[in-house]
């Protein structure tokens, strides 16, 4: 009975991993794929750009107050928990002066499209380094990712 029992086991264990699939699909192509060089032989990756849709974001001089209020309130579910306010570290760095250091596009990309910009983005890998653990992704909307940036502006003193 032992070995009818193995023998059993053993056949699933092999029609379960065996088998193929011919209906492949092609994946997308990836248009920062590293075997894509440019002249100098660097992989064809805008680090101004970041990794995302966001190319161009309107910000106005002035603060939006409503949607600094909206993003205030993404922070204080989703970031507050690795963000401070302050210039601080926490597990990620802090948010003081961020508008500052990086544009608009830049960290609406990041925060939209975590995983691809540590992967890719020579400025995330940086602060990786520095802080030892990736960030996971939030699952932002791009209302969200906005309105998160707002906030930031208001932390950094934008009136």
């Amino acid at each position: 009975m032992k070995k009818l029992t193995i023998i059993l086991m053993a056949s699933m264990l092999f029609a379960a991993c065996g088998g193929g699939n011919d209906n492949k699909t092609a994946a997308a192509p990836d248009p920062y794929d590293a075997s894509k060089k440019t002249e100098n032989g660097n992989p064809s990756y805008d680090p101004n750009r970041g990794e995302g849709k966001f190319t161009k974001v309107e910000v106005a001089a002035s603060l939006d107050a409503a949607m600094a209020t909206e993003g205030e309130k993404t922070f204080g579910v989703k970031c507050s928990s690795c963000h401070k306010l302050s210039d601080e570290k926490l597990v990620g760095p802090g948010w003081k002066g961020v508008t500052s250091r990086h544009s608009a596009e830049w960290i609406m990309n990041f925060v939209t499209n975590t995983d691809a910009m540590l992967d890719k983005d020579p400025k995330a890998q940086a602060m990786l380094e520095l802080c030892l653990v990736r960030m996971p992704n939030q699952n932002l909307q791009d209302n969200e990712a906005r309105s998160l940036y707002e906030f930031m502006r208001k932390n950094d003193g934008v009136k």
